[in-house]
């Protein structure tokens, strides 16, 4: 049965082969949808972070930002058509009435969107993002980590099979993508989630995460390029920055734009001449981006790498901070699409 599932997410994902990513399709409304589908968001930062939500289609949660300090988690409730995204604000101050104290500017360091608690607009970058597609065509749901938009916290998704047999029999291993570009979130390498029979991300000592062990800490700290830095350190000396910077100790809580972001070019956001899956190609922040998350989308056109496809009917949890990265699930995945037993069960 899972490699039946495995193969239909393989099938998705070909006919999908223009590249255009979920969140731009226009998704058809069902004429009965209510909203008992759940996200869960949860905060395991040492900080308080608050979370965003924003609905493109369908519909979304009565709340649209809140607080939530560490260790906490919030359950919102949306439609199962409910196309959308999360993200996490930091460093942010707001007054009694939710928005930004003395009524104007902007509250958060980061992902803040125009000052207000409740956000009526996407969050400015840099943003990780969660992204979700629930009833995206063929009964199927499309998901995503998104860097897009930059980088400021780490994430992962969890599948929650919401009661829904099939979406019981998927790993966790192969539909639960995380990020961690945060050298002070990172756990060590010996990290075991494990112990005691605890689970982790969806995941179990019998189905563990495969997690990336290549990685060291000093990657996780320098992987942003230089100049796409939001708080770059201080030139030392006499101004004049070492080549390659590697040895200029940077912030522990290093936000980063992506190249789009920083500089709206249409080489770097694929627009113009580079609007297409064949014009526009990877670039020197999503090159980056990629080698500390690899289960990440991180420019316009990176679709096949990054796309998590599944049934429909599931609900997910969003976690800021998870401690740990996955590595590259979706080609694991797509691998296991191919296994001999497949054959014969078809």
């Amino acid at each position: 049965m899972e490699c039946r599932v495995l193969l239909l997410i393989l099938t998705s994902l070909v006919l999908r082969s223009s590249g255009e990513h979920h969140m731009k399709q226009q998704v058809e409304r069902r004429q009965s949808s209510n909203k008992d589908t759940p996200i869960v968001v949860a905060n395991w930062c040492a900080d308080d972070v608050y979370p965003a939500m924003l609905t493109q289609s369908g519909g979304g949660p009565t709340e649209h930002g809140l607080r939530l300090q560490s260790g906490e988690n919030q359950t919102i409730y949306v439609s199962d058509d409910w196309q959308g995204r999360v993200w996490a604000r930091t460093n942010c101050s707001f007054d009694d009435s939710g928005q930004a104290q003395g009524g104007s500017g902007s509250a958060c360091s980061t992902g803040d969107c125009g000052g207000a608690l409740g956000c009526q607009i996407a969050g400015a970058p840099p943003a990780t993002l969660a992204e979700f597609t629930l009833h995206g065509g063929m009964d199927q749901t499309y998901y995503d980590i998104s860097l897009v938009d930059g980088y400021n916290l780490p994430l992962a998704i969890v599948m929650l099979a919401n009661g829904n047999s099939e979406l019981e029999q998927m790993q966790g291993s192969k539909t639960n993508p995380s990020c961690v570009g945060s050298v002070g979130d990172l756990a060590p390498q010996n990290f075991d989630p494990y112990k005691n029979g605890q689970q982790f991300l969806g995941t179990s000592s019998n189905n563990p995460m495969p997690f990336e062990t290549k990685t060291t800490s000093d990657d996780v700290e320098q992987w942003c390029p230089w100049d796409l830095q939001v708080d770059a350190p201080t030139a030392p000396g006499n101004g004049i920055y070492p080549y390659p910077d590697g040895n200029v100790q940077r912030p522990v809580f290093d936000p980063c734009l992506s190249a789009c972001a920083k500089y709206s070019e249409d080489q770097y956001c694929c627009t113009g001449k580079y609007d297409g899956p064949s014009q526009c190609s990877t670039n020197y922040y999503a090159k980056a981006a990629k080698s500390v998350c690899p289960d990440a989308y991180s420019y316009a056109y990176d679709d096949q790498d990054s796309t998590f496809i599944i049934p429909e009917g599931a609900g997910f949890q969003v976690i800021f901070c998870p401690g740990r990265a996955g590595v590259d699930s979706l080609p694991d995945l797509l691998q296991a699409a191919h296994c001999q037993s497949c054959d014969s069960e078809s």
